[in-house]
């Protein structure tokens, strides 16, 4: 099992004006304690679960390109990317510039997006019908991997379309940057990661839920003709831990006055369990969503719970 951290939450410091300095040095501490993976949100405002719409937020790829820079081992990415927000051959550019900075790091983290409030404030077009952002995600994907591995791209969709596209420099990464594609969607989703992505990330659920999930991909892959093993399976959810029972109570009283503790509260003990369940259920990486800023979870994760999970 590896793990991750997810910034989900711009608040780690008061002032706004220090927010990348707060993430640089999370990244870096991540990075120096044995987590393997750093991602960042892609919205541009706060999404609902996670805090209120008028907190200071930064452009994700904009904070990817500063982290690439700043980092030297630590895999990058968005979780997740909506297809509404930028001409996939336009992102397509961003990424593989990225990819360039940081050396080959990032992962492409896409999904069909679902903030409609967010596409209005910001003027995109929100296809009110699921599958129709779905299908736009799957066609943005498409043409996003011939841009990154073919020397001009003709691409004609029923979405997008660019004529001999030029993307000079291509992504450091061979044959080119790995895809995931966030959502757990059983009849359209889960088929879009058994046709194009490298990775899936399951976003709610238990371990039976999850397990339920990865079974359900496993039918995709055998249909398209796809090694399943061949997929990232990955899990993101909040964690909030302590040391024992009585630290953690504590800890609720002490963060309830800011709203309900969503995702996994619990001892270290407790954690080691359902991440276990995780593991066995065909997780291989766990992120967790840090939407509390929460130092302890954190260094609990890395001195007590990652050693209990190293191969």
């Amino acid at each position: 099992m590896k793990f991750g951290i997810h910034n989900s939450s711009w608040l780690d410091c008061p002032d706004p004006a220090e927010a990348f300095e707060a993430v640089r040095a999370k990244a870096q501490w991540a990075e120096n304690r044995g987590f393997v993976w750093f991602s960042v949100m892609d919205h541009m405002i706060q999404i609902p679960r996670v805090g209120a719409p008028d907190e200071p937020v930064l452009e994700g790829w904009t904070v990817l390109a500063g982290l690439a820079a700043v980092t030297g081992r630590i895999r990058l990415a968005t979780l997740c990317t909506a297809v509404g927000y930028r001409n996939p051959a336009h992102l397509a550019k961003i990424a593989a510039s990225v990819d360039l900075i940081s050396r080959g790091r990032l992962t492409l983290g896409i999904g069909a997006g679902f903030f409609e409030d967010e596409y209005r404030q910001y003027g995109w077009e929100f296809p009110l019908q699921p599958a129709t952002r779905i299908r736009q995600m799957e066609e943005a994907v498409q043409l996003i991997l011939k841009m990154w591995t073919e020397p001009r791209t003709t691409f004609r969709g029923r979405y997008f379309h660019v004529e001999d596209a030029i993307l000079e420099p291509k992504p450091v990464q061979k044959p080119r940057p790995p895809v995931m594609i966030a959502g757990g969607g059983e009849k359209m989703t889960l088929r879009a990661v058994a046709c194009l992505a490298d990775a899936c990330n399951i976003v709610d659920g238990d371990a039976t839920e999850v397990r339920h999930k990865l079974a359900v991909l496993r039918g995709h892959c055998d249909a398209v003709g796809r090694d399943y093993d061949t997929i990232e399976k990955t899990r993101i959810q909040p964690w909030l831990l302590a040391r024992d029972a009585v630290a953690l109570a504590a800890k609720r009283e002490r963060l309830a006055a800011r709203g309900p503790l969503r995702g996994f509260v619990g001892t270290v003990s407790e954690a080691i369990d359902l991440i276990g369940q995780y593991q066995d259920a065909g997780i291989d990486l766990l992120i967790n969503a840090d939407r509390r800023n929460d130092v302890e979870t954190r260094e609990l994760f890395a001195s007590d719970v990652m050693p209990h999970f190293a191969s």
